[in-house]
């Protein structure tokens, strides 16, 4: 009798435990979490192979961006033309290097010219700003309210400076982590050059090459997962970068058609912050608004023009011609993800957290995918055999 109650013991554990799928699919979560937990322990480990990851990623983070860029032409130059990848490589690297020395003699100078005449200049705003403001206070309309204003920039003033204070005696206590980034951009200039050649030189054969590691049976599944992150990544970094250079031009021309000081400054920083997407260019117009109310309001009706024009061409013409769906993403899942990559990784958050994204439902989506096809969860029943079931059975 005990055998036998052992037994059916041991066959309920089987089902329930041994050959259920949530059970295995809660161990394996368990194991994932214990895993994390040890290497948590032992992260003093992994400290020299963190240090070295954080050492190469600016060059090959700065390589893979110009890759994505350049890889296309030195592709095209190989099918089409025939041209050796060598010989594309060296001529867009000569193109470049052009490029760098006229931006370097021509657009660093303005730039830098309307910076220093901005911040020298920027007490004198921030004074006839302060009397516009204290002027429209003064209207009796708001007499009601007045003290709780007044209150409001006093304390809004404290904490500015209160804020500068310790940016200033934060940045004296850290001039040796100046130095590291000093040290970092230099040598990221200097390296990455090299990087992305043999990157463009050899980058074609990375796909074969990492998945021959792969199973034999599972090498052309994961060659094309290989390609498809590839191809997100490129799509995404190609898009952002040309929708930024056209942003900085449509930005420069109407800024310098209505007279906006500081323009060319103001257009390549929409540029720059437009590579956060919905939140990027409105974020780089608010210093223009400024300048618009400290200039006259003819001005701001200016500016508002040009960002509107600027805003439809973009979201009309250049996006949909660049980006197109690459990415096939709502809106609102966007904004979520930006909102929630801002809170846990800051600026570098919202940098990467589209392409990251992408990335992670490529090989979700194929995962579940396989899933699917092994399962008997997701079996398909046949037309004939729903058929027949719904036919009457025949009365003996």
């Amino acid at each position: 009798m005990e055998v036998k109650k052992h037994h059916h013991t041991s066959n309920i554990f089987v089902k329930w435990f041994l050959n259920n799928r949530f059970s295995i699919a809660l161990l394996n979560i368990l194991l994932f979490f214990l895993i994390i937990l040890v290497f948590n322990q032992i992260s003093f480990v992994l400290n020299p192979f963190w240090t070295f990851f954080n050492a190469i990623l600016p060059p090959v983070l700065v390589a893979s961006i110009q890759y994505y860029l350049m890889n296309p032409v030195v592709d095209w130059m190989e099918k089409k033309l025939k041209v050796p990848r060598i010989i594309t490589i060296i001529l867009l690297f000569v193109i470049v290097l052009g490029g760098l020395i006229w931006i370097i003699n021509t657009l660093i100078p303005i730039i830098q010219h309307q910076t220093d005449s901005l911040i020298k200049n920027w007490p004198t705003y921030w004074q006839d700003a302060q009397k516009g403001f204290e002027k429209m206070i003064r209207d009796p309309r708001l007499n009601g309210v007045r003290g709780g204003i007044n209150h409001a920039i006093s304390d809004a003033q404290t904490k500015m400076f209160k804020t500068g204070q310790d940016s200033f005696n934060l940045a004296l206590s850290n001039l040796s982590s100046a130095v590291n980034v000093i040290t970092m951009i230099f040598m990221t200039l200097l390296t990455a050059p090299f990087v992305l050649f043999f990157m463009l030189k050899d980058g074609h054969r990375l796909n074969p090459y990492v998945t021959k590691f792969a199973p034999q049976r599972l090498q052309p599944s994961f060659s094309s997962l290989l390609s498809d992150i590839n191809g997100a990544v490129a799509a995404y970094i190609r898009g952002q970068i040309t929708v930024a250079f056209w942003v900085v031009v449509m930005f420069a021309i109407g800024y310098s058609i209505i007279g906006l000081n500081y323009g060319i400054t103001l257009a390549v920083l929409a540029g720059i912050l437009n590579m956060i997407p919905y939140f990027g260019t409105f974020i780089a117009f608010v210093p223009a608004i400024i300048l618009g109310l400290i200039n006259s309001p003819m001005m701001l009706v200016k500016i508002l023009i040009v960002f509107a024009i600027e805003q439809i061409l973009e979201g009309r013409v250049i996006s949909p011609l660049v980006m197109g769906n690459k990415m096939n993403m709502n809106p609102v899942t966007t904004i979520l993800l930006l909102i929630g990559a801002s809170a846990v990784a800051g600026l570098w958050g919202v940098i990467f957290a589209i392409p990251v994204y992408a990335v992670v439902k490529i090989i979700v989506t194929r995962l579940f995918n396989y899933y699917r096809k092994i399962s008997n969860l997701y079996e398909e029943i046949s037309v004939s055999d729903n058929d027949n079931d719904l036919k009457p059975k025949e009365s003996n």
